[in-house]
């Protein structure tokens, strides 16, 4: 779909809803380097629940064309996730971001309150401090280091760390999925564009978040603490945590299930409130 920003329009990638419902609609971020087929898992299952669902394609990873190559730093990705809800969505939304989405969604839902109902963070990237000496690396490294990024080894070592126990043609079906995005010809220079902006630093925003929060973490997470899982709940306002035994660092691939029924709960409970108050009020008038 066309999302115009800055001084341009481009092709942005996502997969759009089959349904619309009165419920607020769930947009689906990615981690780093990846794209919305990150959900191919999870997506369907919130669908069969009846929920209006958007897988979206952060700005310079995923499937947009970028042939006319915009800036991807971090004010730039906050910007086309704005305008593209601002064109097709217009309702305030459950923000989810796993890994580094959910330093994303942080920066989205701080600068952007009026557009996020509530937030979902599974297994955070959100302490790191920005790209660090990436961003001062001579272009021809950067672009050395970018072109490795994308080899099927160290996809496959990625996947061994990431997951806790995947089968083999599950873990290359991963990592060829995975990797498909840095088949399009602008994906190197949209990778070391981000990496020389210095990238995400959101620890200051996190107290900043007025929006419910639930934490999603895989506890055998091999990349990020889950003593990170701790202090974030800890520092964010109005959270709940909720842990996925047996489960790396990519839960919403490795346990879909566990994921999605989390996230259904999540939004299920001011209904259940609501339902919880009106029965409440119901009873009163009627032993009155």
């Amino acid at each position: 779909m066309q999302v115009g920003f800055a001084d341009r329009s481009i092709m942005s990638s996502c997969v759009k809803p089959l349904i619309q419902s009165e419920g607020s609609p769930v947009v689906l971020l990615h981690g780093f380097d990846s794209s919305c087929l990150e959900w191919r898992y999870t997506f369907p299952l919130l669908e069969e629940a009846g929920i209006e669902t958007w897988a979206v394609d952060v700005l310079g990873w995923g499937f947009s064309d970028l042939e006319r190559l915009p800036s991807c730093d971090v004010a730039s990705k906050r910007d086309h996730l704005y305008q593209l809800w601002k064109s097709y969505i217009r309702r305030p939304i459950i923000l989810i971001g796993p890994s580094l989405g959910a330093a994303v969604a942080i920066d989205f839902a701080v600068n952007h309150p009026e557009a996020v109902e509530k937030l979902v963070l599974i297994d955070a990237s959100v302490y790191a401090e920005d790209t660090g000496n990436l961003a001062k690396l001579p272009r021809a490294i950067a672009y050395a280091g970018v072109y490795l990024l994308k080899s099927t080894p160290l996809r496959l070592y990625v996947n061994l760390i990431a997951f806790n126990s995947l089968p083999l043609n599950t873990s290359i079906d991963w990592m060829n999925v995975g990797r498909l995005h840095c088949l399009y010809p602008w994906w190197e220079d949209a990778t070391v564009n981000f990496m020389n902006c210095g990238g995400y630093n959101v620890s200051a925003q996190i107290k900043k978040v007025k929006q419910k929060t639930l934490i999603i973490w895989g506890e055998d997470d091999q990349i990020i603490s889950n003593k990170l899982a701790v202090r974030l709940h800890c520092e964010l306002p109005d959270a709940i945590i909720r842990q996925i035994p047996d489960c790396g660092h990519i839960p919403h691939v490795e346990k879909p299930n566990s994921v999605a029924n989390l996230i259904l709960d999540f939004l299920g409970e001011d209904s259940n409130k609501e339902a919880q108050i009106v029965s409440q009020l119901c009873s009163r008038t009627n032993k009155s």
